[in-house]
């Protein structure tokens, strides 16, 4: 990290910190808030890392203090994301020391009588370090938070789109809320995935709790109908209230080569009609 401080006046600074380490975290325990138990106890362990890393950057290079705030920063967030807690806290954590190590430095500086040059290169390289600890941080909460969103959206978007298996030939893909892109790409993906892994005959698709039919979500649904027509499945379309089928007419959707009916009940009666006439 030093480019024209002699080794000996980093060693002496680092080792400075590094005895006022436990002093430090005390300093940094009467300017933070209160937190429970288990997240102070975290944040202990925090502290002691970040003044060892900052301590050990006075006399390492630049390239060895970034790899070091890399894993710290990684692992903050890793128990940011589990305690649930805001990136702020973290970044207080980093903002704090540079304070109160800035300080030692400056002292330090001082002790030794460091020329304006000498001192300059110290504090700049140190406001480095502190720059890259926030960096790190950032990018490492960012990209966790947003995997963690990612992840939540499709395991809501999975379960949104259920088949269920009533017969071993017929299905119900019962659907409720608004269709967007991504969701009638799903219902497309997930009717042609399960008609064919359950072999099923007929799949009920309804519509009760879809509380608009426009263009698109209408397309998007007859283009389901069509799709698993193609791997020999037929759809019932159930739950077409006066208003939907108000709207598939001014559409000009053509209904006749598919079973519609106004409610599952209805469509499920059918079945059973059908199945005691085939018995």
């Amino acid at each position: 990290m030093i480019n024209q401080v002699d080794f000996k006046y980093a060693k002496a600074i680092s080792d400075k910190i590094m005895d006022k380490k436990q002093e430090l975290i005390v300093q940094k325990n009467n300017l933070s808030s209160n937190q429970p138990t288990n997240i102070e106890s975290q944040l202990h362990i925090w502290r002691e890392d970040i003044i060892e890393i900052y301590a050990k950057s006075i006399n390492s290079d630049l390239d060895t203090s970034y790899q070091l705030l890399k894993e710290w920063g990684a692992e903050a967030v890793d128990t940011l994301v589990n305690f649930n807690l805001p990136l702020e806290i973290a970044l207080d954590e980093v903002r704090d020391y540079r304070n109160l190590i800035g300080q030692i430095i400056k002292d330090e500086a001082s002790g030794f009588n460091l020329t304006f040059d000498q001192f300059y290169n110290l504090i700049s390289d140190f406001d480095a370090v502190v720059d890259r600890a926030v960096h790190w941080l950032s990018i490492s909460y960012s990209r966790r938070f947003y995997t963690r969103i990612n992840a939540a959206e499709a395991t809501a978007l999975e379960l949104s789109i259920p088949v269920i298996k009533i017969s071993n030939q017929i299905g119900v893909l019962p659907l409720i809320g608004d269709i967007d892109t991504q969701r009638a790409q799903e219902l497309m993906d997930k009717a042609l995935s399960k008609g064919s892994d359950l072999g099923l005959e007929y799949m009920v698709i309804d519509l009760s709790g879809v509380p608009i039919i426009d263009t698109m979500v209408a397309d998007r649904i007859f283009k389901v109908v069509e799709a698993l027509s193609l791997i020999g499945v037929k759809t019932i379309l159930s739950g077409i209230r006066p208003e939907i089928a108000q709207t598939m007419t001014h559409l000009g959707i053509n209904t006749s080569n598919i079973t519609v009916t106004s409610s599952l009940h209805i469509a499920l009666e059918q079945f059973l009609n059908m199945k005691i006439q085939m018995a």
